[in-house]
């Protein structure tokens, strides 16, 4: 029998251990949280740190994932139980847990960008009963139901149903940047190459366009600092879709600082065109780029357009996001702002409200998903 406030988080990673955390420590009722994963050990870390950082009692216990079916006896009454099961594997994953999801009538969600995979779902839980949100985490996530927000703010307060530029950007950067490539990995490695290098969906001349990633750098300024954005593959999520026809523009790019895209451009010529393309960038950027732990998340957001009277109008929402103590566990900015998109979603899944099979960007309710309690605690 289903347990309707019970989670399974799938995975024992960075962001697994934020997303434990801040529903353990912040979610406005009591949940039961499963922690599975493929080594048992690391589960049973994650638990331990949990209940060790949570001023409340976490009601948490870690299992074994097996990295393929067929599962153990003792795992399947974790399945009957949880109400939802939320993804935090590798993306490559992210089917076989759907999978799981669809079978043990559980609601589901990720984090991955991955397209094929992303895919692979639509397919999979088209016809589900159960609510299938995909690509929830910060970009494409959170960044997609802002800039959604706003283009549906914009079109009632000055009585349109189109607009000329939906734009969206997200940087997850550190204090400081030195030279040559001024920046510090806060996230993946592999990430950061392959959404340098995959192409980017956009809205160009209100048709839905595919262009190449880092292919429109340009200078921004957010708060007065000083940013380069360029076109990056993946953030954009299902706006393109939901949107084309009634926005001119629409695009999602990485902020960074001034010259770090000019020293990958060079990397990326040096590199050339090929199959291992990525997996040579990643290794050229990790010859150079630290990882660091003090890390920011800058959030940028804007709808342009005309209103009725013929004045060009612009609605812009901006947000800096530092580390910050969840209990008595301090969590990165990237770990939090990934984190806690999946954590209101799982909240909302949970409550009141009835989504069910895919449910993309697009279709979530601005209003009630910027306006929860853990979307709330980060962004002030």
């Amino acid at each position: 029998m289903k347990e309707k406030s019970s989670v399974i988080i799938a995975g024992a990673g960075g962001i697994a251990e934020a997303l434990a955390i801040i529903l353990a420590e912040w979610s406005p009722k009591p949940l039961k949280l499963y922690i599975g994963n493929r080594t048992l050990e690391k589960a049973e870390r994650l638990v331990a740190w949990v209940k060790e950082g949570c001023t409340k009692k976490a009601d948490i216990q870690a299992f074994h994932l097996p990295e393929q079916a067929p599962y153990p006896e003792a795992i399947h009454p974790v399945f009957e139980k949880a109400a939802i099961l939320l993804d935090c594997l590798p993306g490559g994953e992210a089917p076989r847990m759907a999978q799981i999801a669809k079978d043990y009538q559980m609601h589901y969600a990720n984090l991955t960008e991955y397209v094929q995979e992303t895919e692979q779902i639509m397919e999979l839980a088209k016809d589900a009963e159960k609510a299938f949100v995909l690509q929830t985490g910060l970009a494409p996530g959170f960044i997609n139901v802002l800039a959604h927000g706003l283009f549906q703010d914009f079109c009632r307060k000055y009585e349109v149903s189109q607009v000329n530029d939906v734009i969206m950007r997200v940087g997850a950067l550190t204090e400081h940047a030195v030279p040559p490539a001024y920046y510090g990995f806060t996230w993946s490695p592999v990430g950061v190459a392959t959404e340098y290098l995959k192409p980017a969906i956009v809205i160009r001349n209100k048709q839905k366009a595919s262009l190449p990633a880092l292919s429109e750098r340009q200078l921004i300024r957010i708060n007065g600092i000083a940013y380069e954005e360029d076109l990056t593959s993946g953030g954009a999520a299902d706006l393109p879709d939901a949107l084309a026809g009634r926005v001119t523009t629409l695009d999602y790019k990485t902020l960074r600082y001034p010259g770090h895209y000019g020293w990958i451009a060079a990397q990326v010529d040096q590199i050339g065109a090929g199959n291992n393309e990525i997996a040579l960038l990643q290794a050229e950027m990790e010859a150079v780029i630290p990882h660091l732990e003090d890390d920011l998340v800058i959030v940028y957001a804007a709808v342009q357009g005309i209103d009725r009277h013929g004045t060009l109008r612009r609605e812009e929402k901006a947000y800096t996001v530092y580390p910050s103590m969840v209990g008595k566990h301090r969590l990165r900015a990237i770990q939090t702002t990934t984190a806690g998109p999946i954590a209101e979603v799982a909240l909302m899944l949970l409550g009141k409200h009835n989504y069910k099979g895919v449910v993309l960007q697009s279709m979530i309710e601005p209003g009630v998903f910027l306006g929860g309690e853990i979307i709330e605690a980060i962004y002030r």
